[in-house]
């Protein structure tokens, strides 16, 4: 097994980083998680993010708190995906999370979600359960971004829950609307809160929400690359 070592620079295009993600395939989270020094988890509950982090870590993401891109200069997202056998999505995919308030004039083209989705480099890693997490292998990463209609998809569910986050309805979403991305409660914890408006315009506390891409739009985007 030859070494990884972590970049210490963000890619200066989508070559470079397709050639970094390419040498991860194969590879075992354990052998990773040891060439990086890394612990591993007992399991991934409470460590939810730990995947992503230490892949960030080798590919070289430049870390912030700004509301941008993971390879902001390229205008690349990075999203890894947990597939079965068959290399079926077994869980719901987060974009970001969702602003509450403050959204009159906001449209698709300027919104956060098509920022996040119009470039994304995926990289999918076995994911069942039954497959320790140190034994579980990354896959064959590859580039992404929405065809003509990916983008409608996503607009019109967008466009649907924005509709009713604007008109105070935010509470009444569940995880059943949209037929590609959803909207439900994404928190550290149950008492986190955050603010939004109810359908009288007045200012109320609610579960800080995140945007989600359905397990059947990220099965669509898998089997066009590989099935």
């Amino acid at each position: 097994m030859s070494n990884l070592i972590p970049f210490a620079h963000p890619p200066v295009d989508e070559r470079v980083l397709l050639c970094r993600a390419n040498a991860l395939a194969g590879y075992t989270l354990g052998e990773l998680s040891a060439q990086f020094s890394l612990s591993i988890p007992a399991d991934l509950k409470r460590d939810k993010g730990w995947i992503g982090v230490m892949l960030e870590r080798y590919l070289g993401v430049s870390f912030g708190n700004k509301p941008e891109q993971d390879f902001a200069a390229i205008g690349v997202e990075l999203k890894t995906i947990p597939v079965n056998n068959g290399g079926r999505p077994l869980e719901t995919t987060f974009v970001c999370m969702a602003t509450l308030t403050g959204n009159i004039g906001v449209t698709w083209k300027t919104s956060y979600v098509r920022h996040k989705l119009t470039r994304v480099l995926w990289i999918p890693v076995e994911g069942q359960r039954t497959i320790p997490l140190k034994h579980r292998r990354i896959g064959a990463p590859f580039l992404w971004s929405p065809d003509m209609e990916e983008e409608l998809q996503l607009r019109r569910d967008w466009e649907e829950l924005m509709d009713l986050i604007v008109l105070g309805k935010v509470t009444h979403i569940t995880a059943r609307y949209g037929e590609v991305l959803q909207l439900r409660p994404k928190a550290a914890n149950s008492q986190a809160m955050t603010a939004a408006i109810d359908e009288f315009g007045q200012k109320i506390l609610t579960s800080p929400s995140g945007f989600y891409l359905k397990k059947n739009f990220t099965s669509q985007i898998l089997a066009r690359y590989f099935l």
